[in-house]
């Protein structure tokens, strides 16, 4: 694969980015393209290394060797065609994924891994700017018409595969544009909008039908989608977010990240103000931003509010810090648990960690302080780990605006689930399997994070080509779409 010697002669290189002064003044992405040749020859750094564990590490099970090595022979158009072959949105997971399979690489054990996010950003990049990427309608429809509720990257991995397959798909979204939390989720730094709009060109010229400002258990009902249609996949995400259930939790200027994100997202799309914020403006401009959750959302609130003129912006996380490097004997392959700072950290952020947040203080209404105490996690009786607030080190955080990122708890209930008395597993996320994705109700489908709970981009797509091939099976009695 490759270069047989390109990984002891070629230096691992990955994308740049725009200078930090330079970035927070746009809401345009940032990464910096590596120039054809320079990709090519990181695409030589694949090494010929037998049992290729990346494969491993992505959960769509690119072919990653395989495009990398027709990347290295400059054959682009080719490797554009086996990227697809497993990923029907490649220039989304090649910009917000955080790429497991790099972590799975052989040369990640001396930390030189392939650069194969890159790769695969390059390809699809050059394959629309090529004209390669084209509609692919089916030669004969199967008199089939399937309801995908949802169009986040599971239900248009989805709805674009059965699509393909011949059947009559119609595409259920609440919201007033496409894309889920690739939309409304994902700041436009990290992933500009205009690549999902033009995925959803190709989708209605495949002949997916997209019906926005449809909410399913709401507008219409789940019962209607079961009558009129052969089958019907829920792929609405897990959107019930925790909350901080603490003394104060109702004073004003304390908003989950989704609200907040959201809201800037929609004036990004030129939306005015009155329909970004119907229910009031969430701003970090000249306040002090305390960020609740150390995750990927987390990080989204300290971009997004250093970019709005954030007076400063704190984060922190209950769990303990993570070691600067991990174990690899320990970890590898397996996606290794270690500090990580990312670019909006980098932009300006105080990080604290172990620190968890007992009490809201305000005045006239208003959010003014946090009353926080660090924690220390033990051993308990049984041997798990159990958290243990340290005896005198309370302290109290200013604080203007408090988003909470902490994570989702599932879908939500209210609504669609609850109308369609599917059956829940025990985590609360709707039950069914990974073989046929069906649920305990007669013709409904379940996929993504609605299924599994809250996860990546990656596996969202995974879950939703799967779901196609199932719902395949189940109305043609076999398929031909990929798994």
């Amino acid at each position: 694969m490759g270069k047989p010697t390109g990984f002891l002669e070629i230096e691992r290189q990955d994308r740049g980015y725009e200078k930090v002064e330079s970035r927070l003044k746009t809401w345009k992405e940032f990464v910096l393209p590596l120039p054809a040749e320079s990709v090519r020859q990181q695409g030589a750094r694949c090494m010929d290394c037998g049992i290729p564990f990346c494969h491993n590490g992505c959960p769509v099970s690119n072919q990653i060797p395989d495009f990398n090595n027709l990347v290295y022979r400059d054959q682009w158009r080719d490797a554009l065609e086996v990227l697809h072959s497993t990923n029907n949105f490649p220039e989304f997971t090649g910009r917000i994924c955080p790429a497991p399979c790099e972590a799975s690489c052989v040369l990640n054990i001396d930390d030189n891994p392939v650069t194969i996010k890159t790769i695969e950003c390059a390809i699809v990049d050059r394959g629309w700017d090529e004209g390669w990427i084209t509609p692919q309608a089916p030669a004969k429809k199967s008199g089939k018409r399937v309801a995908v509720v949802g169009s986040g990257p599971a239900g248009m991995a989805c709805a674009q595969q059965l699509a393909r397959a011949g059947h009559s798909v119609t595409l259920f979204e609440k919201s007033d544009r496409v894309g889920g939390l690739l939309r409304y989720g994902i700041p436009d730094f990290k992933m500009e909008k205009h690549l999902i709009d033009r995925r959803v060109r190709q989708m209605e010229a495949e002949g997916v039908e997209f019906r926005i400002g449809v909410e399913v258990g709401m507008t219409i009902s789940v019962k209607s989608l079961l009558e009129g249609y052969d089958a019907v996949a829920l792929t609405g995400g897990a959107e019930w977010p925790r909350d901080l259930e603490v003394p104060g939790r109702e004073l004003d200027g304390i908003h989950f990240a989704m609200s907040f994100l959201t809201q800037q997202n929609k004036r990004v799309a030129g939306d005015d103000e009155a329909r970004a914020a119907p229910r009031g403006t969430i701003s970090a401009k000249g306040k002090h931003v305390v960020v609740i959750g150390g995750g990927d959302t987390g990080s989204d609130c300290i971009g997004t509010s250093n970019r709005q003129g954030a007076a400063s912006v704190t984060q922190l996380e209950v769990m303990p810090q993570p070691p600067d490097k991990e174990d690899k004997g320990l970890t590898w392959p397996d996606w290794p648990l270690k500090m990580r700072t990312s670019s909006s950290q980098e932009e300006g952020a105080e990080r604290d960690f172990a620190v968890l947040t007992k009490r809201a203080i305000g005045a006239n209404g208003k959010v003014t302080a946090l009353e926080c105490v660090r924690v220390e996690w033990v051993k308990d009786a049984s041997g798990r780990m159990a958290m243990r607030e340290i005896a005198g080190s309370a302290f109290e955080l200013k604080a203007d605006l408090v988003l909470l990122a902490m994570g989702f708890l599932g879908p939500v209930r209210k609504g669609m689930v609850e109308q369609s008395g599917v059956e829940l597993d025990p985590r609360g996320n709707i039950k069914a399997n990974v073989l046929d994705y069906k649920t305990s109700v007669p013709k409904l489908f379940s996929a993504g994070d609605m299924r599994r709970g809250q996860s990546l981009v990656v596996w969202a797509i995974r879950e939703g080509r799967q779901c196609a091939s199932a719902v395949d099976a189940f109305l043609m009695g076999s398929t031909v779409l990929p798994r």
